[in-house]
C-alpha cells in the first residue's frame, strides 16, 4: 500500500470512529425523566438530536472531502503527515463540543457553548486549508496530470472555510440560532458538487 493509501485508510478510521461517537451524547430518557411521558422525554432531546445531526453532515462532508483531495495527491511526506495528523486530531474531538453544545443549547450557557463548537469547527477548518495548501503549493505534492485550474479553484474555494467559520463564531456572541443557522449553511455549500467535488 502506497503513502497517501495508507493514509487516506487510517484517516477514514478517524472519521468513522468521530461520526460514530456522536450518537453516544445522544442518551436514552429513564427515570424522573420519563415520568412526564417518555414522548415528552423524547421531545425535550431536540439539543442533542439537532447537535447530533449538524456535526454528522459536517463531519460527513469532511470526510468525503478529504477522499476528493487524497486523490489529487501523488505522495506524502513528513510535514503533510503531520498536518494531516492535526486535522485529525480536530476531527477526533468534535464530538466533545457536539456534547457540550447538546447539553448547554437550551441554557443560559448557550453562547459559550455555541462559540466552544464553532471555534472548533474554526480550527478544523485551518488545518484542511493548511493542508491542501501544503499539497498543492508549487504542486508539491500534487500529481502530474491533475490540470492546474483545478488546483487553482479548489485552493479558492477552501480559503473560506476558516473565515467563514470564524465569522460563524463570532457571530454567535450576538446570537445564537443565527450563528448555528451559518453553520447549517455552510454544510449544505460544501455539500454541493463543485471543482474538488465532481
Amino acid at each position: 500500500m502506497r503513502g497517501i493509501e495508507r493514509l487516506e485508510a487510517f484517516s477514514d478510521g478517524v472519521y468513522a470512529i468521530a461520526i460514530t461517537l456522536l450518537v453516544l451524547e445522544i442518551r436514552v430518557p429513564t427515570g424522573d425523566a420519563v415520568a412526564v411521558g417518555l414522548a415528552r422525554a423524547l421531545g425535550r432531546l431536540w439539543p442533542s438530536f439537532g447537535a447530533f445531526l449538524l456535526s454528522f453532515v459536517i463531519i460527513g462532508i469532511m470526510w468525503a472531502n478529504h477522499h476528493n483531495i487524497c486523490r489529487y495527491i501523488a505522495h506524502v511526506n513528513h510535514t503533510f503527515v503531520m498536518l494531516n495528523l492535526g486535522l485529525l486530531l480536530c476531527t477526533a474531538f468534535l464530538p466533545f463540543p457536539t456534547a457540550v453544545l447538546a447539553a448547554y443549547l437550551p441554557t443560559p450557557d448557550r453562547t459559550t457553548a455555541t462559540v466552544f463548537y464553532g471555534g472548533a469547527l474554526t480550527l478544523t477548518a485551518v488545518f484542511y486549508n493548511s493542508l491542501w495548501r501544503y499539497a498543492a503549493a508549487g504542486r508539491r505534492l500534487i500529481k502530474s496530470d491533475v490540470d492546474q485550474h483545478l488546483i487553482e479553484g479548489v485552493t479558492r474555494e477552501y480559503a473560506f472555510g476558516p473565515i467563514l467559520y470564524g465569522i460563524a463564531t463570532l457571530v454567535a456572541l450576538l446570537n445564537v440560532w443565527v450563528s448555528l443557522g451559518i453553520h447549517a449553511g455552510l454544510a449544505g455549500l460544501y455539500l454541493r458538487p463543485s471543482k474538488s467535488r465532481p
